[in-house]
């Protein structure tokens, strides 16, 4: 059994990899909900118990808005808050505290730019990641760990983006018009092509800005996560 769920998560690992483009260290956006799981059912420490089924190293991280959900729920979950103020934290930008649901699923958007797998125990917010392309999702059952398999709908996705990069583009199709004509007249020139050519690679040029900032808070004491379970 044991070898069949490390071939099974290689396999979802690869699809991600090849893909999406994920590469280690493995970034994990952890929320409230796994990170008790980890500590209630002594998955630790809980990198490593993380690395082992990515086989590459991890960081893991959350978010403010998660630490605040965590933190509303009382002394119950003081040592969860605790553990998770250790981790890597992922700016969301919520001047407002958002549930850790919205928070996350705004960090994620419409593609998952920076390639985070997410860790939840929530049903509802696992599937609803489910449906969007490139999203990892890491969960618990007792104290072992699964790498979802990817979606019908994921899968589907990465399809069609596949059938797109083999198809010409059109900017591809006009360059390639314009040196046939050149080949047949090397003298000639087609300033208004060539003008229309320039227009092309400026629209497709896209800016790009980074939405999601990092900031490592030092840990006060020790990581609840990086410790093994007292005997």
């Amino acid at each position: 059994m044991r070898v069949k769920k490390q071939r099974r998560h290689r396999k979802c690992l690869r699809f991600f990899t090849v893909c999406h483009g994920f590469r280690p260290p493995y970034k994990i956006l952890c929320d409230g909900t796994f990170i008790h799981h980890l500590l209630v059912n002594g998955i630790l420490p809980a990198d490593t118990a993380l690395a082992n089924i990515l086989s590459d190293q991890v960081k893991l991280f959350t978010t403010r808005c998660v630490l605040a959900e965590v933190k509303r729920l009382g002394d119950r979950y003081s040592e969860s808050y605790n553990a998770g103020c250790n981790l890597a934290t992922a700016r969301c930008e919520h001047e407002k505290r958002k549930s850790a649901v919205a928070c996350i699923t705004e960090i994620i958007g419409e593609n998952n730019p920076e390639h985070f797998f997410v860790a939840t125990q929530d049903a509802d917010l696992r599937k609803k990641l489910q449906e969007i392309p490139g999203v990892p999702v890491i969960y618990a059952l007792r104290n072992a760990l699964f790498l979802e398999s990817p979606s019908s709908s994921q899968i589907e996705c990465a399809k069609k983006a596949e059938e797109g990069r083999s198809h010409m583009t059109d900017l591809e199709y006009k360059m390639l018009k314009l040196s046939k004509k050149r080949v047949v007249s090397p003298d000639a020139k087609d300033s208004s092509l060539a003008v229309e050519d320039d227009e092309t690679v400026s629209r497709s040029g896209i800016d790009t800005k980074d939405k999601v900032k990092f900031k490592r808070k030092r840990a006060k004491g020790p990581n609840p996560l990086s410790c093994k379970k007292k005997k």
